[in-house]
């Protein structure tokens, strides 16, 4: 939907400010250029009025911008190897292969989760395999609490999908132990966490879908309000090998390529409801979130990302789905699992031109710290990522990517896996994005493409500079700048220091385990909840804390980025010298707590719910 559709829509308060420092740095150049004009005309005037020409200086023009922080110094250390793992992706692709299938370039999938309990945050990596016998390889990681990592994979019985993509994971059953969905093509899988290890209970539950779906993306939430977690999963395109050998798609004209999902008929996703036994029920038709081609009567969606948040302030949680060339969906939840979608309304469906892109990883998060929430989404090659921004007090979105400093340098990057996260520890959310092609001849038709991109971070220089992001150079990063095959990412503090920490994923390659090491000096504060019921993670909380008179947001779930699950546990940078003035807890239900202040740097609080 165009914004000439909307005039009335155009013109927010937040926008006063922007265009007021624009008019008077305006006024001052008009002025300067009209005193100079006027000194022309009087020096060609008669010789009387030369004489009563008097010469004044004219200052430089004010900078009404106000002045940017320097660039915090933080490197980032691959301790990919030193941390022992040993996990290399595999996705069948055969060197020289006659016809190249699509599942191989996309998967390779991450979560963070404490599935042993223990309080740090344990690993699993995704393997996708091979079409034709070669099962996947999932490796489980259990951290020794120092970051330090030990294969448990065979010991604890976790297995994989047939060709693997993504995973997701919580606490289906309420037991109190963290289980795992993963999906792929070919079908889904559910493992549950058993004392003994995880035990295979997808048939039993009923969450394996069909053996010809692409599933892809997928999360645990609370989507009818009832304490349990439901599931959502999403789905790609209609595909099968005979499908690509139908469609033939090369690059060069002669040799095999991956085809644009542009060629391939959409897919409806998938809502299960948790029956609150263990069992889930499949209420994607009756819960409105499978759309159709108006024109066709086709499955429109093409997703591979997905996010929740509560974007109408309803206690309900909301759906947002980021879409394949194709525009992104927002199902508005109407309670009762019942959703409505509304992407296009709200001005989330398309991009600033408004276009479908390809767009790929997602995550919300206020990151101006005004409460307008920013939806982030990861674009395919010469398309920006966007930045789907909320209107404060409206359910409508602006695509500010370009006028938040993300745009221009994200434009030439094929963007997957992506994330808000506060790196430096200032209390301000930054931007982590991991990029790369899908084809390693892509170099040799477009110039400007590279197989191999490195990731990209955007420091949150806050809300009064000119853009809230600017881009850290590569070099000033570490080894988080290193060309990758970039697709799933997540982070987690995996050695107890506070900061956070990262995982890239590659497609057919190993993963890169990449330490913070920030020495800013600056405090943490580091929140984990807990409640009874059968939502013990409490998914859809939001906690806020009041430092030094700021408000920062912080919203929990595992679900963001590109088929990958991040830590639960919250972060709240406090910066140099932060004083914690308040922290309230608003439960999955609307109720609030207060929470005593916090004693002692890092500060590590586990808040349990008293109400």
């Amino acid at each position: 939907m165009s914004q000439q559709e909307h005039p009335d829509d155009q013109f927010v308060p937040e926008d006063d400010a922007v265009i007021g420092r624009a008019f008077r740095a305006s006024a001052l150049v008009i002025a300067a250029i009209a005193a100079a004009v006027a000194g022309v005309l009087l020096l060609g005037g008669e010789e009387q009025a030369e004489e009563e020409v008097r010469e004044k200086e004219v200052g430089p023009i004010e900078d009404l911008e106000a002045p940017m922080e320097a660039l915090p110094s933080v490197r980032f250390t691959d301790v990919t190897a030193d941390s022992g793992l040993g996990f290399r992706h595999r996705n069948g692709a055969a060197a020289g292969g006659e016809l190249k299938l699509l599942p191989e370039t996309m998967g390779g999938g991450a979560a963070f989760f404490d599935y042993d309990g223990d309080g740090d945050q344990d690993l699993l990596l995704v393997d996708s395999g091979s079409f034709g016998g070669g099962a996947a390889r999932n490796a489980l990681y259990r951290n020794d609490g120092s970051g330090r990592f030990e294969d448990v994979t065979e010991a604890e019985g976790l297995g994989g999908a047939p060709y693997g993509m993504g995973v997701a994971v919580g606490d289906h059953d309420g037991d109190g132990d963290v289980d795992v969905f993963l999906t792929g093509v070919g079908g889904n899988r559910l493992f549950r966490n058993d004392p003994q290890g995880f035990t295979d209970v997808t048939e039993a539950a009923g969450v394996g879908g069909r053996e010809d779906a692409w599933t892809t993306s997928a999360g645990f939430f609370d989507a009818d309000g009832d304490g349990d977690l439901d599931l959502f999963v999403c789905h790609y395109v209609r595909w099968s090998p005979e499908i690509d050998a139908d469609i033939g798609y090369t690059l060069n004209g002669k040799d095999s390529a991956y085809g644009s999902p542009l060629n391939y008929q959409g897919t409806f996703s998938s809502l299960y409801r948790n029956d609150g036994d263990g069992t889930f029920t499949d209420v994607s038709a009756e819960a409105g979130i499978q759309v159709a081609n108006a024109a066709t009567g086709a499955p429109m969606g093409k997703a591979l990302g997905v996010a929740f948040r509560d974007l109408d302030g309803d206690g309900k949680m909301d759906i947002l789905v980021a879409n394949d060339t194709v525009q992104n969906h927002l199902f508005l939840n109407e309670g009762g699992c019942r959703f409505k979608e509304v992407a296009d309304r709200t001005g989330f469906g398309f991009d600033s031109n408004g276009g479908a892109t390809g767009a790929m990883g997602i995550d919300a998060a206020d990151f101006r710290g005004d409460g307008s929430l920013g939806v982030c989404i990861g674009n395919f090659a010469n398309e920006m990522s966007s930045l789907y921004v909320r209107q404060r007090g409206r359910l409508r979105f602006n695509d500010d990517a370009m006028g938040e400093g993300i745009g221009s340098p994200s434009r030439l990057r094929l963007s997957f896996g992506l994330f808000f996260l506060d790196y430096d520890l200032d209390g301000r959310l930054d931007l982590l994005q991991v990029n790369g092609h899908l084809d390693e001849t892509i170099n040799e038709v477009q110039p400007s493409q590279t197989y191999r991109q490195p990731a990209q971070l955007f420091w949150n220089q806050g809300p009064d500079a000119r853009s809230c992001f600017t881009e850290v150079p590569a070099a000033d990063t570490g080894d988080l700048g290193r060309d990758l095959v970039g697709r799933g990412s997540a982070y987690a503090d995996i050695d107890g220091d506070g900061d956070l920490d990262v995982l890239l994923c590659q497609v057919a390659e190993p993963p890169v385990l990449l330490r913070n090491d920030q020495e800013l000096g600056r405090r943490v504060l580091r929140i984990r909840l807990r409640q009874p019921g059968m939502n013990r993670d409490a998914l859809g909380a939001r906690v806020e804390v009041d430092v030094n008179g700021r408000t920062l947001v912080r919203e929990v779930t595992a679900t963001r980025s590109y088929l990958s699950q991040s830590e639960l546990p919250l972060t709240f940078g406090l910066g140099a010298e932060g004083s914690v003035e308040r922290v309230e807890v608003i439960w999955p239900d609307g109720a609030r707590q207060l929470a005593p202040l916090p004693e002692g740097d890092p500060v590590p609080m586990t808040i349990e719910r008293s109400v």
